[in-house]
């Protein structure tokens, strides 16, 4: 069943040239902060009206990044991330403007590389498609969401993000067996360095959504 995009929570392609150490080294210590930050907001700070707040404020400074590295995917991704988990807190047709402004930077970063952030761009736009309302309301797609998620996959078969949203996705499907081995590998996933309290929290989902798929397939 298609949620209410209340609940959300994030082709060709040109290959770019390869970015230098000292690039990727700086882009990765410019993100760090916002990462940790867009995890503190989501799995510790209490009540919707908090979190909103402080996801405006991240939201100002991750497109200040993106406008620092206009030629990168990273930043894109995380502006992207940043306003759909927005969405899941904001509600109504404000939520909708938001998903649609992600949904724009997933889609540039795939311009630009599709493996940044191991693939992240298509885990986070394979959950757009799968949980924002279809057509006319938005642009809600089942197809495309599965072909976004099972592209993640590829380029990350072990990470614990593509596989607990595509375990998410399955679950939404009805498709309770193969919801269970992508949760177990998701919960199987390697720890993320500086990751921490991010792997926590999706570990916390991923473990809550077994429950709902063992309950609701019997097993």
């Amino acid at each position: 069943m298609k949620r209410h995009v209340t609940t959300l929570l994030a082709a060709a392609f040109v290959i770019a040239a390869a970015p230098s150490a000292a690039a990727a080294d700086a882009i990765d210590e410019d993100l760090a902060p916002i990462r940790a930050r867009w995890a503190e907001i989501t799995y510790h700070v209490p009540g919707d009206d908090n979190k909103e707040r402080e996801y405006e404020r991240l939201e100002a400074e991750s497109a200040s990044l993106e406008r620092a590295y206009p030629g990168r995917a990273e930043p894109k991704i995380w502006h992207g991330i940043i306003l759909s988990t927005h969405a899941g807190v904001h509600g109504g047709f404000g939520a909708l403007k938001l998903v649609k402004r992600a949904r724009s930077l997933f889609e540039a970063a795939l311009e630009i590389d599709e493996t940044a952030l191991d693939g992240s761009a298509h885990t986070s736009l394979g959950s757009l498609y799968y949980q924002v309302p279809g057509w006319p309301l938005a642009f809600g797609d089942d197809d495309k969401a599965e072909s976004h998620l099972e592209r993640a996959l590829a380029i990350n078969p072990d990470g614990i993000d593509p596989n607990y949203f595509y375990a998410d996705f399955l679950y939404e499907q009805g498709r309770y067996d193969e919801a269970r081995r992508a949760l177990a590998r998701a919960l199987e996933a390697p720890p993320r360095p500086g990751r921490e309290l991010a792997d926590a929290g999706r570990r916390q989902e991923a473990r809550a959504l077994l429950d709902k798929v063992r309950r609701e397939s019997g097993s």
